[in-house]
């Protein structure tokens, strides 16, 4: 049955990544990976909140809980290997200030939003 839990919130999670990317992107032609920034901050944020959160709000079915919607949902909708990639992309671009920019937004306010979702 875990596994059932993890593979439908990875699919919620998969859809929803899809659908805010192509959201974002039609509304904002940046070229800066955006929505994936946003996106890994979300999804920290929302992690660190089920974490506290999961046992508080559903104490009866807080495992069923966070692996679908931690595990699953987050682990699918975050896009850690996306930016690791889009990272790579602007360093062989040669556009080493917003690689530099990219990774260090992505690690400083990702870690940052899974604090506060820890103390939401």
């Amino acid at each position: 049955m875990n596994l059932i839990y993890v593979g439908a919130g990875g699919i919620l999670g998969a859809l929803l990544r899809y659908q805010l990317s192509k959201w974002i992107g039609e509304r904002w032609v940046v070229s800066f990976p955006l929505a994936t920034l946003l996106i890994n901050v979300t999804g920290s944020f929302l992690l660190g909140w089920l974490t506290v959160q999961a046992g508080h709000l559903w104490p009866a079915h807080e495992t069923e809980v966070m692996l679908f919607l931690g595990v699953g949902g987050c682990g699918a909708y975050t896009t850690f290997s996306t930016f690791c990639y889009e990272t790579m992309i602007l360093f062989r671009e040669g556009r080493v200030s917003a690689a530099l920019v990219y990774a260090s937004l992505s690690a400083i306010l990702g870690t940052a939003a899974a604090a506060l979702g820890l103390h939401a």
